[in-house]
């Protein structure tokens, strides 16, 4: 039996889900690093969740993406980013705006 596939489809496959689940790592990282280094009030004054409540969910999204089956597009992986998306597009702005504006983040 032949398959119509070109011989090196799983290796491009392989490679891309590798990128992928590096990519979706790499934002779920940056936004747990940027809650840890935030100060605690600064979340209740924007009406979000607490650093606490932040800090667990966007770390459990990046356990869960490492230890997760189906690289970075398993179902666990792909909440994980959505998670650390709406923090790094929603609340790490109310953040900034909160204080002067300026600044690395």
């Amino acid at each position: 039996m032949v398959s119509s596939a070109p011989l090196f489809f799983r290796d491009v496959q392989f490679y891309l889900d590798v990128l992928v689940l590096i990519g979706s790592i790499v934002v779920q990282i940056v936004a747990f690093v940027h809650c840890v280094t935030q100060r605690g009030d600064g979340f209740q004054a924007i009406g979000t969740l607490p650093k606490g409540a932040w800090l667990g969910i966007l770390a459990v999204c990046v356990l869960l993406t490492l230890l997760g089956r189906g690289g970075g597009t398993g179902i666990f992986s792909l909440i994980g980013v959505a998670a650390a998306l709406i923090y790094l597009l929603d609340v790490r702005p109310g953040l900034r705006d909160l204080s002067d504006g300026k600044g690395f983040w």
